[in-house]
C-alpha cells in the first residue's frame, strides 16, 4: 500500500512544508476519531493533469476552470471508542469532483459541512460530516468525518463530553490551528481517550473527569472528587515532596500550554498531556489526557538496571582480559626459549581480540555491534605485531555492519588468526598486500544481480569462487550470510595442504569457531598469480545455524 508521503507527491502539488503539517494531523487524529466515535478519511485535491476514473454512468459535469479535477484519499482512521463506517480501506482511492459533494462544498466554502440526515448507501446508517484542513491561510485538504449510527443510543454525560470536545477539535483543525504550530508531531507513546479524559474550562478547573481518570488520581492519593478543583493545584499538591516545583506543571495542567508531563506519587506514576483548546481566537479551555504508567515505568527502570549492569560486566570481563594479557606478556619477556615465546605472543593476541569486543559491548545498550570498527581494530593490531621485515600495511573493503555479540566474539578472534597466520607465513620477511574483503547478501537484490551479473552473494561471479563447490555462483544458501575473505599476494599454499590434517593451532581454533561454533563454512584456495585466499561463509540466521554443544550457553 503506497504511504501517504507516496500519495502525496505522486498526486498533488502540495509542497514539503503542507507534507510536514499532514503527517502532524495524522500522528495525532486518533485523538479526533475516538472522540467523535466516527471514521476520518483525509483527502486532498489532485494536480490538474491527473488521471481521473471513467465518470460511470452519473453524469458528473467538470470541474470548474483551475481548480483540482477530483480528491485522492491519503489517510484514513478508525474509531477504537465505535463501530466503523468503512470496513474497507479507502487509502489511494481517487474520485472526480461531484462524486463527494459534502467534501466540495467544504473546500469551496472553507468551513465545516454537516449532514442532517444519515447515509443508507452502505446499509448502515452513516451520518457525513466535512472538515477542511488549513495550515495558515492555505487549504490543505478536507477530513471526512463519518458516523456509523447503527448502534445509536441516549448519550451519557461522558459521550457528550467527547462529542463536545471533538467538535472543538474539529473547529480548531478547519481554522489551521491543530497541531499546534511549532510543535512535534505526536510520535511517542501519549495517553489516549479512553484512559482517562478531563474538561477543563478556561481558568484551568475540572468540569468533567472520565472513571478512568479519577482512577488514576485516586492512585496518586487524591481522596476528593476533580470536578470544579483547579487541576494543577491539585496535582502539585499530591506531588510535593519538599523538592523544589517544577514551575511549569501548573501551568501545563492549567491549559495554557500544550506539553506532555508525568507526575509520580505514592509509588503511582501518571502521564498526563494537556491540549489547548483555541476556536476563534479565544482559549475556551483544555482537553487533558491522563494515562497510569507505573507498571511501565517500573519496567524501564527494572530494563535500565539490566542495561547497565550487563555493561558493568562487559567492562569487567574486558578489564580481567586485559590483566591476562598483560601477564602473559610478562611472562613471555622472560622466557629465553624463542617456541614458548612465540606462543605466549600469540596467546596474548588472542586474548586482547576477545578483549576488544568485550570492550565494544561496554559502550552498547544491548547485545549488538558495529563490527567494523572492531574488524579495523584487529587488523591495525596485526600489522603493527607484524615482523619488521614483513612491510605489510593490511587494509579493509566492504562492510561488516551491526552483528550480534554471538557472532562478534568468534569471528574476531577468527580474523586475528587468520590475518597472523597470512603474515607469518604467507608475507614473512616480504613486501606486499593483506585485504579483508568483505560483504553480507540476503538483505536485498545485490546492484550486480540486478544489471544480469551472475553473482555469488554480493560479488560478481568473475570475482570469488564461492565458498562451496557444490554451489554455483549466484546459488547461495537461503537466509542472511556474511562471507569474509583474508587475501594475500604471498607465497601461496604449499602443494600438499590439507586444511582437515593440519597441525597448525591457530587453524585448528578458526576452523572450531567458524565451522563448529557458528555453523558456517572455511575453504582455503590459491590465487592466480599467486597469493592465498582464505573464504569465510558465516550464517546471520539464527535458524541456520547448529545447536551449541552440550554445556555451551
Amino acid at each position: 500500500m503506497p504511504t501517504l508521503t507516496d500519495l502525496v507527491r505522486d498526486h498533488t502539488d502540495l509542497t514539503d512544508e503542507d507534507l510536514e503539517w499532514l503527517h502532524a494531523l495524522v500522528s495525532d487524529w486518533q485523538l479526533l476519531a475516538d472522540l467523535s466515535f466516527a471514521d476520518l478519511v483525509l483527502w486532498v485535491p489532485l494536480r490538474s493533469d491527473a488521471v481521473l476514473p471513467p465518470a460511470g454512468r452519473r453524469n458528473v459535469p467538470p470541474p470548474p476552470p483551475g481548480s483540482a479535477p477530483g480528491w485522492v484519499a491519503i489517510a484514513q482512521m478508525r474509531p477504537t471508542t465505535g463501530p466503523t463506517a468503512y470496513p474497507d480501506d479507502l487509502v489511494g482511492k481517487v474520485v472526480r469532483i461531484g462524486r463527494r459533494g459534502m467534501i466540495d462544498v467544504a473546500w469551496r466554502e472553507r468551513r465545516i459541512v454537516r449532514e442532517g440526515d444519515p447515509e443508507w448507501g452502505s446499509g448502515i446508517p452513516v451520518r457525513e460530516e466535512s472538515i477542511p484542513v488549513r495550515r495558515g491561510a492555505k487549504m490543505l485538504g478536507v477530513i471526512q468525518r463519518s458516523t456509523n449510527l447503527s448502534s445509536a443510543r441516549t448519550p451519557s454525560r461522558l459521550e457528550l463530553t467527547y462529542l463536545q470536545s471533538a467538535s472543538d477539535l474539529a473547529q480548531m483543525i478547519a481554522e489551521g490551528r491543530f497541531p499546534v504550530p511549532g510543535e512535534e508531531p505526536n510520535l511517542v507513546r501519549s495517553p489516549r481517550v479512553g484512559d482517562g479524559l478531563i474538561r477543563l474550562d478556561r481558568s484551568g478547573h475540572v468540569t468533567y473527569a472520565s472513571p478512568n481518570a479519577q482512577s488514576a488520581f485516586r492512585r496518586l492519593g487524591l481522596a476528593t472528587d476533580l470536578i470544579g478543583e483547579s487541576l494543577g493545584r491539585v496535582t502539585s499538591d499530591l506531588c510535593d515532596t519538599g523538592e523544589p516545583r517544577e514551575e511549569a506543571l501548573t501551568v501545563v495542567l492549567s491549559g495554557r500550554a500544550p506539553r506532555e508531563v508525568e507526575v509520580e506519587a505514592h509509588g503511582s506514576v501518571m502521564q498526563l498531556r494537556t491540549i489547548p483548546l483555541v476556536v476563534g481566537g479565544n482559549r475556551i479551555g483544555a482537553i487533558v489526557l491522563c494515562r497510569d504508567v507505573t507498571e511501565l515505568r517500573w519496567r524501564d527502570r527494572e530494563l535500565m538496571t539490566k542495561d547497565a549492569t550487563i555493561r558493568e560486566i562487559h567492562h569487567r570481563v574486558k578489564n580481567n582480559l586485559q590483566t591476562v594479557a598483560a601477564l602473559l606478556r610478562l611472562q613471555a619477556r622472560r622466557l629465553r626459549i624463542p617456541e614458548g615465546r612465540a606462543a605466549l605472543d600469540e596467546a596474548v593476541r588472542r586474548v586482547g581480540s576477545i578483549a576488544i569486543v568485550h570492550e565494544t559491548l561496554s559502550h552498547t545498550p544491548d547485545e549488538l555491534i558495529d563490527f567494523d570498527d572492531i574488524a579495523d581494530r584487529v587488523i591495525t593490531m596485526a600489522g603493527e605485531v607484524s615482523t619488521p621485515e614483513t612491510k605489510v600495511a593490511p587494509s579493509r573493503s566492504g562492510s561488516f555492519g551491526v552483528l550480534p555479540a554471538e557472532i562478534a566474539t568468534p569471528l574476531a578472534m577468527a580474523l586475528t588468526e587468520l590475518l597472523q597466520n597470512a603474515l607469518e607465513h604467507g608475507l614473512a620477511n616480504r613486501y606486499g598486500t593483506l585485504e579483508v574483503r568483505v560483504r553480507r547478501y540476503g538483505e536485498g537484490l545485490p546492484v550486480a544481480a540486478q544489471r544480469g551479473i551472475r553473482v555469488w552473494g554480493d560479488w560478481p561471479a568473475d570475482e570469488i569462487e564461492p565458498p562451496s563447490r557444490s554451489q554455483g555462483a549466484g546459488d547461495g544458501p537461503d537466509g542472511r550470510r556474511l562471507v569474509v575473505v583474508v587475501a594475500d599476494d604471498g607465497v601461496g599454499l604449499p602443494e600438499d595442504f590439507d586444511m582437515e590434517a593440519s597441525n597448525s593451532l591457530g587453524l585448528q581454533i578458526v576452523r572450531t569457531l567458524i565451522v563448529g561454533e557458528l555453523g558456517g563454512k572455511l575453504e582455503f584456495h590459491g590465487r592466480e598469480g599467486g597469493g592465498t585466499e582464505v573464504v569465510v561463509d558465516v550464517p546471520l540466521d539464527h535458524h541456520q545455524r547448529p545447536p551449541s554443544a552440550p554445556g555451551r550457553p
